[in-house]
C-alpha cells in the first residue's frame, strides 16, 4: 500500500463506554480524576445521554447513559476485576480496559492520590518480557509501568507510563489464529487424557 492510499490516522477521537448513573460518572471522572466535562448530548426520544470528558492529548473519553441499558456481566462484558485480584479475560467484542497515558516520573504520585481519594488500586506494575511479564524493579527491559483501578461501574482503568521507545525486538510473536488456538487446545486436551490413562506405579503395587 502506498503512502497516498493509507488512512491518515490522528489518534483516538473518543472511546464510548456505558454507565449506570451519569451524575455519579461525572462526579468520578471530572470531580475525582480531574477530566473536564466538555460536551453533553441528550439522545432523542428519551433514549438517554452522551457526555464527553477531555482525557488529554486531544483525546476524549465518552459515556452513554441509556434509560434501558441491560445489567453488566462481570467476566463477560468486562473483566471480573483488577488483574491483581481477578481474571483479566473478557468476551470477544468487549471493551477490556482503558489505559490513560501519564508521565513515568509521576505515576507513583498519582497512585498515591487515587488511594488517598479512597480508590482501590493495584501496586505499580513494571511490565517486561519475562515469563510472567512483570519485573520487581524498573530495568532496561521494562517498557511500561501501570496502575490498575476501577470506576464506579467496575470499568477497568489503567494509568500507563511508557519507560522507553519501542524496539524492533518488541514485535516478536506470530499472531494466533482461531484455528491454531483450537488446535493447540485440542492437543493439550489429548495430552491430559493420555496422562490420565497411565496407571501410576503406586497404583500397580496396590493391585
Amino acid at each position: 500500500m502506498s503512502d497516498d492510499d493509507r488512512i491518515e490516522w490522528g489518534g483516538v477521537n473518543h472511546l464510548a463506554l456505558v454507565c449506570r448513573d451519569m451524575a455519579r460518572t461525572v462526579e468520578f471522572y471530572e470531580g475525582t480524576l480531574g477530566m473536564p466535562l466538555v460536551k453533553t448530548v441528550e439522545l432523542p426520544q428519551g433514549m438517554g445521554q452522551h457526555f464527553f470528558f477531555d482525557c488529554g492529548g486531544d483525546d476524549l473519553l465518552a459515556f452513554f447513559w441509556f434509560a434501558a441499558a441491560p445489567e453488566p456481566v462481570p467476566g463477560i462484558s468486562a473483566p471480573a476485576g483488577r488483574p491483581d485480584v481477578a481474571d483479566l479475560t473478557s468476551a470477544i467484542g468487549s471493551m477490556n480496559h482503558v489505559a490513560f497515558k501519564v508521565p513515568v516520573e509521576r505515576i507513583d504520585e498519582y497512585r498515591d492520590r487515587l488511594v488517598a481519594a479512597g480508590i482501590e488500586c493495584s501496586e505499580t506494575w513494571n511490565h517486561d518480557d519475562s515469563e510472567w511479564g512483570l519485573a520487581p524493579t524498573v530495568t532496561d527491559e521494562v517498557f511500561v509501568r501501570s496502575v490498575y483501578f476501577q470506576d464506579p461501574d467496575g470499568i477497568l482503568l489503567e494509568l500507563a507510563a511508557s519507560t522507553r521507545a519501542w524496539r524492533p525486538s518488541d514485535v516478536a510473536h506470530a499472531p494466533m489464529s482461531a484455528a491454531s488456538a483450537q488446535a493447540a487446545a485440542a492437543a493439550g486436551a489429548d495430552a491430559q487424557a493420555a496422562e490420565g490413562s497411565v496407571v501410576p506405579a503406586s497404583a500397580d503395587a496396590a493391585v
